[in-house]
């Protein structure tokens, strides 16, 4: 079974129409409504996959009530902890071109309600092969959350798989967690250095075990300790990109679970993000798609000591002078 946390969990919405004017009124030609958040994105890929997955986190309010709703008929297994709280909903306005999201902030989280939860997540730490732990911090919550969850998760034995930005991330890396996976944005964000493969050392020098990126049409890029990949899609893919992190996540957690050899388990999640941009929303994936994309996806390993690499490089101004020799003998390489 594969845990999925989701503290902050959405009911969302996506409008869909052929374009979007600015500043006028816009019919909407269809409205989608489901349960979201990450994690529970996770989830729903991981059950299409055929796994396991259990949907925990906080939720609240009527909107709450609706986001478990939708998970009762998804036949997604709830363990979400109540709180008082409202949960929030985002929106999702998708055209023939782009999509634009609206994102609410969330209800403030209490000191008594975080522990609750935090005893609700020990009770199903042990029946975990792996904690997916996914998306932004409520209000009241601090930004070392996740930082708590991972090192409980270890305490049992369980390898967290942490999709998080900003403060949260960077809090959690001591506590070690398997795999992180930004996306190229919260990768710079995180590490100061455009350069993905610098800052992805980065972070696994900062405690991540590994550190898998999302390079937008350009694919994913993996730093391990075993190696590191690129995985680069045979092409880029129109439609909805909203949720190809998530499913990327989900195919990490399974390679996880299953100790996956990594080139393998980066072609799958390459394959499988680049499927779910064909779908509709997030939390779905076009299944032919990724069949046909797991036999076309290209992975290439970078070197380790690459010009990419995070290793300072020597220049021709930085190398040192050999010390003199005598002329008889031949001279050496500085």
């Amino acid at each position: 079974m594969i845990l999925t946390v989701t503290l902050n969990p959405a009911l969302d919405l996506t409008y869909r129409l052929p374009a979007v004017r600015l500043h006028a009124g816009n019919r909407v030609r269809d409205v989608r409504q489901q349960a979201g958040g990450k994690g529970i994105n996770v989830a729903r890929v991981l059950a299409a996959l055929g796994r396991t997955a259990i949907v925990t986190g906080l939720a609240g309010g009527p909107t709450g009530q609706a986001l478990r709703a939708d998970l009762a008929a998804a036949a997604l297994h709830d363990e979400l902890v109540e709180v008082a709280g409202e949960t929030r909903r985002t929106v999702a306005v998708a055209d023939d071109r782009d999509t634009t999201v609206f994102l609410e902030p969330g209800p403030p989280v209490t000191a008594p309600e975080w522990r609750r939860f935090l005893a609700h997540y020990r009770r199903l730490l042990p029946g975990a092969a792996v904690a997916v732990l996914s998306g932004s911090l409520p209000p009241g919550l601090s930004a070392d959350a996740y930082a708590v969850l991972i090192g409980l998760a270890r305490a049992h034995g369980v390898p967290a798989v942490l999709d998080a930005d900003g403060p949260a991330l960077l809090r959690a890396l001591p506590a070690g967690p398997a795999v992180v996976k930004p996306n190229a944005h919260e990768l710079a964000a995180a590490t100061g250095t455009g350069d993905p493969v610098r800052g992805a050392e980065r972070l696994r020098a900062a405690g991540a075990a590994a550190v898998v990126a999302s390079l937008g049409p350009d694919g994913l890029l993996a730093a391990t300790a075993e190696g590191r990949w690129r995985a680069r899609p045979p092409e880029a893919l129109p439609g909805n990109p909203i949720g190809a992190g998530d499913s990327a996540v989900a195919a990490l957690a399974l390679g996880l679970a299953d100790g996956t050899p990594w080139p393998e388990r980066l072609r799958r999640a390459a394959a499988l993000s680049a499927a779910t941009v064909l779908a509709p929303v997030a939390g779905q994936y076009d299944a032919g798609a990724y069949r046909r994309l797991l036999g076309e996806v290209r992975i290439e390993p970078l070197e380790p000591d690459g010009p990419q690499s995070d290793r300072p490089q020597r220049t021709a101004e930085s190398r040192p002078t050999p010390p003199p020799r005598p002329t008889a003998q031949p001279r050496g390489e500085p």
